[in-house]
């Protein structure tokens, strides 16, 4: 198959467990796409019209899904050498309309060969060229049952007003998007998202390479729009690990990655001192090569690919002549 810059994969999903079936198939648009690959995953599980009361409770099946997806995709960029191949996912429930103007920029549309018709699609996709792709043979996923990140998940409340998140989202790459995902998930009305200020950054290596505040803001402001249009994102500069979480009382949640989990516990004690609501804390710890969240073989792939910016910048600086 001859390589195409921007490409739609459809999938659709019986359940929220890791898709082993889709693997090859994720593999193999991957390798056919040189630019940007959207992948659509969809169920009616990821109904936001619904009691959003599986939303805190399947944060765990929902990252899991979410991390198999990101980590086959982005191994089989990375194998080929497309460590710059824009990935990103997805949830949408079978009745929700796209935008009009989705898929105004791709080439081709890949499907799911056996999946029933995708409904509600735009004009620019229906047009594209259509390619089915066969499934592996039908793989029992592992099954586990969703795990509250709280004692008790009856006294959970079903979703977040106002979640905040931070990070640097210097060239947004799989493990920033599980990141920002997850933070949307929970969401039912806005998503703060502290990004780290350039002044912070000056001491990062290759910094001739990172990316400027404004396009850091462009691109994880687009990416979020395109996971959940329905939410209200405030992208804000940030130059202390506090950032509006040291002072907002409306948020109630804040989801971290096991590597900045500590200054979670900084902002608690902030908050505290500031006689401020304390915030439920959630944490991304998938897209650490030492979690134990995953099966066997999704930890094997974990632990192949690399998911930091500071990896990406080396391998521009080094393939740049």
């Amino acid at each position: 198959m001859s390589s195409i810059k921007r490409t739609v994969l459809f999938a659709h999903l019986h359940d929220i467990a890791a898709p082993h079936h889709l693997g090859s198939a994720i593999a193999s648009v991957t390798a056919a796409t040189t630019e940007a690959l959207v992948i659509v995953l969809v169920s009616q599980l990821f109904r936001t019209a619904e009691s959003p009361s599986n939303r805190v409770k399947q944060w765990d099946n929902v990252q899991r899904l979410l991390t198999y997806v990101y980590v086959k995709a982005t191994k089989a960029a990375q194998d080929l050498g497309k460590v710059l191949l824009d990935i990103s996912i997805m949830l949408k429930d079978p009745s929700e309309s796209f935008p009009s103007n989705f898929g105004n920029s791709m080439d081709m549309c890949f499907r799911i060969q056996g999946d029933p018709p995708i409904l509600h699609l735009p004009d620019s996709i229906e047009t594209l060229p259509q390619v089915f792709v066969v499934p592996d043979k039908v793989i029992e996923a592992h099954r586990q049952h969703s795990v509250c990140v709280t004692p008790s998940c009856d006294t959970s409340p079903s979703s977040y007003p106002v979640v905040a998140l931070g990070g640097t989202f210097d060239h947004l790459h799989a493990g920033h998007k599980i990141l920002l995902s997850m933070g949307a998930w929970i969401a039912s009305s806005k998503v703060i998202v502290g990004i780290t200020d350039d002044e912070l950054l000056k001491n990062k290596s290759n910094k001739h390479v990172l990316e400027s505040m404004a396009v850091r803001i462009e691109k994880t402001r687009s990416f979020l729009q395109l996971f959940r249009p329905d939410l209200e994102y405030e992208l804000v500069a940030i130059r202390d690990v506090y950032g509006p979480t040291g002072w907002d009382p409306n948020i109630q949640a804040l989801v971290v990655s096991v590597e900045t989990l500590p200054g979670a516990e900084s902002i608690d004690k902030k908050r505290s001192a500031e006689s401020l609501p304390p915030l439920r804390t959630f944490v991304i710890d998938v897209i650490s090569s030492e979690s134990e969240k995953l099966d066997h073989e999704d930890m094997e792939m974990l632990k192949q690919t690399k998911l930091s910016s500071t990896f990406i910048r080396d391998w521009i600086v080094k393939n740049t002549v």
